[in-house]
């Protein structure tokens, strides 16, 4: 099947739901098969995640409650992108409020990804930082949790055992070992070798 083929005609949307964290809209769309008709589409706004890893190739995440689905688990720290904010200084700014460790260096941009692109837009773009210090107790009062350093070789178990919240911990961690050879088995000693 060529591209040609495959592609679908958008001919408008119109928004039925709007706040500040998600909209709804219709969109009218014609599918390759000719057929038209009007295609719910969740718009979500553009989150930016740190990943902050330390000497011992430990991340910096926090296992929290997310009654929506009902898990408890662990997430990497982040939020919302805000008007005119450049999303690494979000994920910097994100990450010491939630935990009281501020990123330390400039970031790497590591992956940006959309989640579920049939029906959702939401937009994520992830950075590394090899390391952060400590500046206080978190701010954000309700991203309440239990932060924890979590070795890396860990990663591979926690998601089998669906600990690892969504894919903003899920696509970033995956995504981190895999390009570094992080695989699980292996010892924080010979990780940090």
């Amino acid at each position: 099947m060529t591209e040609e083929q495959a592609s679908w005609q958008t001919f408008g949307e119109r928004s039925i739901y709007d706040s500040r964290w998600v909209r709804l809209g219709l969109t009218d769309v014609q599918a390759p098969n000719g057929q038209r008709w009007e295609y719910h589409v969740v718009h979500l706004h553009r989150i930016a995640i740190a990943l902050v890893v330390d000497e011992h190739n430990r991340a910096l995440m926090l296992w929290r409650y997310r009654f929506v689905t009902g898990q408890w688990g662990y997430e990497l720290l982040g939020g919302l992108v805000e008007d005119g904010e450049e999303p690494a200084a979000t994920a910097a700014r994100e990450a010491a409020e939630e935990s009281g460790w501020r990123p330390l260096g400039e970031p790497d941009h590591l992956i940006s990804f959309e989640p579920l692109p049939g029906q959702v837009t939401a937009p994520v773009d992830v950075f590394l930082w090899r390391g952060a210090e400590r500046v206080g107790e978190p701010t954000d009062t309700e991203e309440v949790g239990t932060l924890e350093w979590v070795p890396l070789r860990r990663v591979p178990e926690l998601a089998r055992r669906q600990e690892l919240l969504g894919s903003g911990a899920l696509v970033p961690l995956l995504y981190y070992c895999a390009t570094r050879g992080l695989a699980g088995g292996q010892d924080e000693a010979s990780e940090s070798a």
